[in-house]
Order: C-alpha cells, then structure tokens, then sequence
C-alpha cells in the first residue's frame, strides 16, 4: 500500500469495523488507487467471491419529454419540440416483441417527468408489456418518477406504488438519486424532488417488499464530500428498510447538457468510485460497473475494484446517448460473458432480483 494514511483504514476493514466519513473522504481523495482496489477487491470477495452477475434486459425509454429540464440531463425535450418522443403502450409493447420468447428477464422502464401523463398511461403500459412477454419483471421508474406521477394524478406515492404493484411492478430503478447535496440539487436540478423525497419514495417501495436500486451522479460540481455523504445517506436509508439490491455510480456526461464546458471524468476516478462505493455501502449487495456509461473496457476493469454486476443486454438506451456516451446500444450475452470470464471471474446470470438462472 503506497499510501500509508490508508493503513488504519485497512485495519478497520479487516477487523470487520464499519467504515465512517473521515474515512470515506480519505479513500475518496487518495491517490493510491492500487491501494484503494485491493481493498475494495477483497470487500468484494468476502461479500459475492468471484461471482459476476449479468441479466438479459431490455431498456424502454418511454418519454423524453420532462418537466424537470435538469442542466446536467441531454436527453429531455419539451412537448412541442421536434424530436420529443412518447411511446403509446402498444409502441412500447412491439419493442418489446421484437425479442424473441425466453431471451428476456427484465424490461427496465425509465423516461421524462412527463408534465400531464397521469396513473392510466402506464397502467396500461404495464398490461401491454405483460401481454407480449408474461415471465419478464417489470423493473420500472426511478422514485423521482413515483412521486411526480403521484403529482400528476393527484394520488399519493403510496396509491401510486399500490396500483403498479398490483399491475406487475417488481423493481424501481435507482435512477434520480443524483447527488442528495441540496445545493448541487438547487444549482442544476431545482425541479426535481429532493433527495429526502428520493429516500422516503425508496423506503415505500422497500415496505410494500419492492426492492429498489440506488445511484449515484459524479464528475461534475459536487465535492468529494458530497458524494461521500450521499453513500453514506444510502447505508442509513439500507440499515433502516434493508431493500435496495444494487448501488450503480453513474459517471456524469457533458456532451448537449448546460454544463457541457466540463470535463468528462477520467477512468482513474471512474475506478476511485466504484471502489470506494463497495467499502463504504457495506449493506449494499451489489455494486454495478454500468458498461453504458464506463465503457467496455473500463466496466470490465471495475469488477476488479469492488464490483460484481455488470448490468445486462439492454439493447437500446437513450438517455447516456444522448449525452454523448460512444458505447454500443446493447451487449450479445457472449460479449457479456467474455468480459466476465477474460477477467478471471465466474458469470451468473440473474433475474431482477438476483436469484441465479444460471451459472
């Protein structure tokens, strides 16, 4: 280890201790990356071993249209813009059909705070979705989401949950976290719910036993010590409701955003992140590499920093791409495979809830 003021943290580690945030700053700020994935790595190990896990999903981005208009998001459009998108149910359920039977296990279902789409739309989303493929989960909306189409509709988070639940909703997605800093949110998202909405949304689904995933959005003005303290924000919401399955850091891109004068973020910090999010989110089960976002190569190197998913197929995504992610729109399950294995690791492939289908 090179640098030596990671030893006590080191220690802490392998005494089983719970890390807390002057340790988190320091992992978050060094410059020992080595040092930080061989801690991260054996993290890993005691928690999945060398388990890698994968799921054959399809990505629907229903709507770009948003009321939130964030500046660090490309992908939102206003309705009467030219290349506003809003799939009807049936649109969204011939995506869905061009997959053959068997060869999907999840549709992850994310779009736009739409301003006037209110509980029926996707309802019937949902009853179209089933129709075409009745064994895929229905992993779908972001918490963010839940609450603006609570708004819309005049209902309640909770009668919103109530009625995708009964619909077939098995997941949220993790997406809208961002960063819980309340000044990152007031400066580049001031629409969006707060992040105390996003965690209290979370924690209705983990009540009703609908597991969620969490995100984080780095690389662009927030601090090292605000993103220590949304993971550590994350570890208190899981100690109290246990239902988020996956962490997944999102690297920020600056391609057609309000801040595209920033620089993307580099692989080192890339790495520093994922490794840092599996020492300090302990009662996280999952830490995703997000091959969309990362890349390939770089996904695949983070399985040796402290993750242990790889995501899935998706086959088509918007939302990265517009923001001027280069990677491709979906993955083969061979690709995903040969990533895994090149690595030295064991591919599982899951369903939405990490029960293997096989390995």
């Amino acid at each position: 280890m090179q640098d030596k003021e990671l030893l006590p943290t080191a220690k802490k580690l392998a005494q089983g201790k719970r890390l807390n945030r002057q340790d988190g700053l320091l992992l978050m700020t060094t410059a020992d990356i080595y040092g930080l994935g061989a801690m991260a790595q054996a993290a890993r190990q005691a928690k999945n071993q060398d388990k890698t896990y994968y799921i054959l999903n399809r990505h629907l981005n229903y709507t770009n249209i948003c009321a939130n208009q964030c500046r660090f998001c490309a992908f939102w459009r206003t309705e009467n813009h030219e290349s506003a998108i809003l799939l009807t149910p049936a649109e969204a359920a011939a995506k869905a059909a061009e997959i053959p039977q068997g060869q999907v296990d999840e549709f992850h279902i994310v779009g736009g705070c739409h301003p006037t789409l209110t509980l029926d739309y996707y309802l019937e989303l949902f009853q179209a979705l089933s129709k075409v493929h009745p064994t895929a989960a229905l992993k779908a909306f972001t918490a963010v989401e839940i609450d603006h189409i609570a708004r819309v509709s005049g209902l309640s988070a909770e009668e919103v949950l109530d009625a995708l639940i009964l619909a077939g909703l098995g997941a949220l997605t993790g997406g809208g976290a961002e960063v819980f800093s309340p000044r990152v949110r007031q400066e580049l998202c001031p629409r969006k719910a707060s992040g105390k909405r996003w965690l209290e949304v979370s924690a209705l689904a983990h009540k009703r036993g609908i597991p969620t995933n969490a995100t984080l959005l780095y690389g662009h003005i927030e601090t090292p010590e605000e993103r220590v303290d949304h993971l550590l924000a994350l570890r208190e919401q899981q100690d109290l409701t246990g239902g988020f399955n996956a962490f997944i850091p999102l690297s920020f891109h600056p391609t057609n955003t309000f801040l595209s004068d920033l620089e993307p973020t580099t692989g080192l910090d890339d790495l520093r992140v994922v490794a840092v999010s599996r020492l300090l989110l302990d009662n996280f089960p999952h830490i995703k590499s997000y091959w969309v976002m990362l890349g390939r190569k770089l996904a695949q190197l983070a399985l040796l920093f402290g993750a242990d998913d790889l995501e899935g197929t998706v086959v088509e995504e918007h939302i990265s791409h517009d923001a001027g992610a280069t990677t491709a729109q979906g993955l083969t399950e061979p690709q995903l495979l040969k990533m895994i294995q090149a690595a030295g690791l064991k591919a599982v492939r899951r369903d939405s809830y990490y029960r293997p289908i096989y390995d």
